[in-house]
């Protein structure tokens, strides 16, 4: 039997029926796939942070004074347009640097540069294109948060090579998929406080969570080509590391609110997720590559759910 086009096509760990296969032209799949369009996931999780620092600044804004909802939409739809364009521009980057490791990799053999079908002149090209829509992003906000946000650079350059010398790499993409929560509150007050720093540390630590579990699927991979990760570090003792991250990260979002003046809402939320996490900890089989996939999914969810509690403490602040 003859493999559909869309088999061919398409990498490995990606719905053939996403709507990149059924509204672009087949040009502009290897693309899509370099920017990871056809799996949202990770512009979603990259956005998390940024949305929490906003709705956690409104919070702060709004024990005080009356908030402006246009300021902070306006602010909340930037951060989605500038996730989507930077997550695709780093995912296309951290593609350039692991051309070769990604041609060993069952996984991810069959993405657009080590398939060929791409050029690295080409991939180069929609990575600038795409840095450029977020630089524009960028430009909207006050002077503090666009040098903020240009020292993020920093890490995201640094990521995909943590690999190559540290058993941390999820620490790495912690602190660069995490900037937003810097990057919320600065655009509110052009300035840095407390709850900001210490709601960017539990996003670190959530980080830390989630991509070990998405890591437990290359972990066998990893392994023969030497590419480290807290997957391989933690080993069978997952759980237990889990379990100290995911409390972490709880105690540090709470402190952050506390910091905030956040409503009672924004607590209940945070319990809601901190029950999402532990339910993550207590079914994870680590050598379940399908299940780790969807754990790690399932953080979206305790994105929203954060989010919606921190909506609802401004609502609660502002009665």
């Amino acid at each position: 039997m003859q493999t559909p086009v869309t088999e061919q096509v398409r990498v490995a760990d990606a719905p053939s029926n996403n709507w990149v296969y059924r509204q672009l032209p087949r040009w502009g799949w290897p693309y899509a796939q370099l920017a990871r369009w056809d799996r949202p996931i990770g512009w979603q999780l990259l956005l998390w942070p940024c949305w929490w620092s906003v709705m956690l600044a409104a919070n702060a804004q709004s024990t005080d004074a009356p908030i402006q909802p246009v300021i902070i939409i306006w602010h909340l739809f930037l951060f989605m347009v500038g996730a989507i364009a930077m997550r695709g521009s780093g995912c296309t980057y951290n593609d350039l640097v692991d051309h070769d490791i990604d041609m060993k990799v069952a996984r991810t053999r069959s993405r657009p540069l080590p398939s060929g079908r791409v050029s690295r002149t080409q991939a180069k090209a929609f990575m600038v294109i795409q840095a450029l829509v977020g630089l524009i992003v960028l430009l909207q906000f006050n002077l503090f948060a666009i040098v903020l946000g240009i020292c993020s650079l920093v890490v995201v350059v640094i990521y995909p090579f943590a690999k190559r010398f540290t058993d941390w790499p999820q620490f790495f993409l912690g602190l660069a998929f995490s900037w937003g929560a810097l990057m919320g509150w600065a655009a509110a007050f052009g300035s840095l406080a407390a709850a900001a720093i210490v709601l960017y540390a539990g996003a670190v630590l959530w980080t830390i969570g989630y991509d070990t579990l998405y890591a437990h699927q290359d972990k066998e991979d990893d392994e023969l080509i030497g590419v480290r990760s807290t997957a391989r570090l933690f080993g069978d003792q997952t759980k237990a590391w889990l379990t100290g991250i995911y409390t972490a990260t709880v105690l540090m979002m709470a402190l952050s609110f506390w910091l905030a003046n956040a409503a009672w809402p924004a607590f209940a939320g945070l319990a809601i997720a901190a029950a999402m996490l532990g339910r993550q900890i207590a079914i994870v089989d680590i050598n379940d590559g399908e299940q780790c996939l969807a754990l790690f999914k399932s953080n979206n969810r305790v994105g929203w759910v954060l989010f919606a509690g921190l909506i609802a403490g401004v609502a609660v602040n502002l009665m």
